[in-house]
């Protein structure tokens, strides 16, 4: 009877697990064909400048006749194109991707099916890299609906829709490797992890749950020596990306909240210091001028432990929460001072108006600069190039944006090739190329060794005569 007993248990428990489990299922065909109209391929055109020589030959570095000759050199154009993936959330049309599908791009085609449409930006978000797209047409399309991101669990099965390499409407499944990524892409890293395949095309694509609910938008993946795939992919979370898209539909840019502090990690040593009880909050590092934090009297080395009734359990959560709050709410903060706790009261301000915003945004626009000892022009590494090359974040370096018919890296270098080393030694920016390339020069030595990553993302050395 004893055995019969213990039998009996292992059935009982047998039965409750298999009650609990969701079933596997046997195809994603009919949700395959569901989705499948609204999600779309986009391709983009961008006119990229360079100049040629109208003579069949070129002169060394410094040579006088190089100036005499300059004036041959005629301007040229040619179009480069780049392709990836997006959805339609409303019947007129309406489309998500990702920035840096659409950023400087001249022409924006939206396929979907078989017929191909003209599109135009409503509005872009470099910081969550999301941009909201119209097709110009008066057909109606079918839209899917979004999905909460934050009832998707580790294990729940995950299905993406895209156009990985161009191929076209792609399907493929696998589940939620991780939640809450922090992959240093975004000022507002919050990612979903999925191994479903992603590759290159798919960026701007739907992230699917079992119901046909989007809970993210494909945007980045790890792919060591640029090999594709390996089921290490990013997407994000359809519930953080849902208030971006709604500001960027009604007002054609985004209102973040905006708070005016610099924070850091409140670490073990910090917390054992101001007698927490753990490490938790984020410690106020400095406090912007004429910052709403200033004027609510916050000061550096206060802990924020609660924004708006909402705990900051790490000092990450608090950018994101800040920036989802409204602009010009009146919120409260509970902050940990000289070891107590005490409340401040402030109106939350504008992110986009700030001064700091605004210096940040000028450092992002693209600062273009010659090297006139190699007759080539650069411009440094920016986050558009990390996120749609998925470049290592430790590369640093230049990016070649032209190359003169009288340079003497004609031929040998492309256009978007990335300059990474010179001599081996790392360039980490436009002035860091000059001063190596001038030092050469001095040396009198005549072979310039430079270590790139071309336009297919394959990294080697290249050996230049100079002289």
């Amino acid at each position: 009877m004893r055995h019969l007993g213990k039998i009996f248990l292992i059935l009982i428990f047998l039965k409750f697990s298999t009650a609990l489990a969701k079933p596997v299922p046997e195809s994603f065909a009919d949700l395959a064909d569901e989705l499948m109209p609204s999600v779309v391929n986009i391709s983009t055109t961008q006119t990229v400048r360079t100049t040629n020589n109208q003579f069949p030959f070129q002169f060394p570095p410094g040579s006088p006749f190089g100036e005499m000759f300059k004036d041959f050199e005629r301007p040229t154009e040619r179009k480069a194109s780049s392709l990836g993936s997006g959805f339609i959330i409303k019947g007129s049309g309406i489309v998500v991707t990702n920035n840096h599908v659409i950023s400087g791009a001249d022409d924006i085609l939206v396929r979907v099916g078989e017929k191909e449409f003209k599109a135009k930006v409503i509005g872009a978000d470099p910081y969550m890299d999301i941009a909201v797209l119209q097709i110009q047409t008066k057909e109606k399309f079918k839209p899917v609906r979004f999905g909460d991101s934050d009832k998707a669990r580790v294990g729940d099965w995950a299905v993406a829709i895209g156009n990985p390499f161009g191929l076209g409407g792609t399907v493929t499944a696998g589940i939620i490797s991780a939640r809450n990524r922090d992959i240093n892409l975004t000022r507002y890293d919050d990612f979903i992890q999925t191994d479903a395949s992603i590759n290159q095309g798919n960026s701007g694509g739907p992230l699917f749950n079992l119901k046909g609910e989007v809970i993210g938008i494909n945007t980045a993946i790890i792919a060591p020596g640029q090999s594709g795939s390996i089921g290490i992919g990013f997407a994000i979370p359809s519930n953080a990306a849902s208030n971006v898209i709604d500001q960027l539909i009604k007002f054609g840019e985004t209102k973040r909240g905006w708070l005016g502090v610099r924070i850091q990690e409140v670490t073990k040593e910090i917390a054992e210091v101001e007698k927490l009880k753990k490490p938790a909050g984020a410690l106020v590092a400095s406090v912007g001028e004429n910052s709403p934090a200033e004027k609510a009297g916050i000061k550096a080395g206060d802990i924020i432990l609660n924004f708006d009734g909402k705990k900051i359990d790490t000092m990450r959560t608090l950018p994101k929460i800040v920036a989802s709050t409204e602009v010009g709410k009146s919120v409260e903060l509970k902050i940990w001072r000289n070891k107590k706790l005490i409340s401040k009261r402030l109106i939350l301000g504008r992110l986009e108006s700030s001064v700091e915003f605004k210096e940040r945004k000028s450092k992002v626009v693209k600062k273009e600069e010659e090297i006139e000892s190699l007759k080539i022009t650069v411009r440094e590494i920016n986050d558009k190039d990390m996120s749609s090359r998925n470049l290592d974040k430790k590369i640093t370096g230049v990016v070649i944006t032209n190359i003169s018919s009288r340079s003497p890296l004609v031929n040998q270098l492309s256009i978007n090739d990335i300059i990474i080393e010179v001599q081996k030694t790392k360039i980490k920016s436009i002035s860091d190329l000059e001063k190596n390339v001038e030092n050469i020069f001095k040396k009198g030595e005549k072979t310039l060794l430079l270590t790139i990553i071309n336009k297919n993302n394959q990294r080697r050395y290249l050996g230049v005569k100079i002289n």
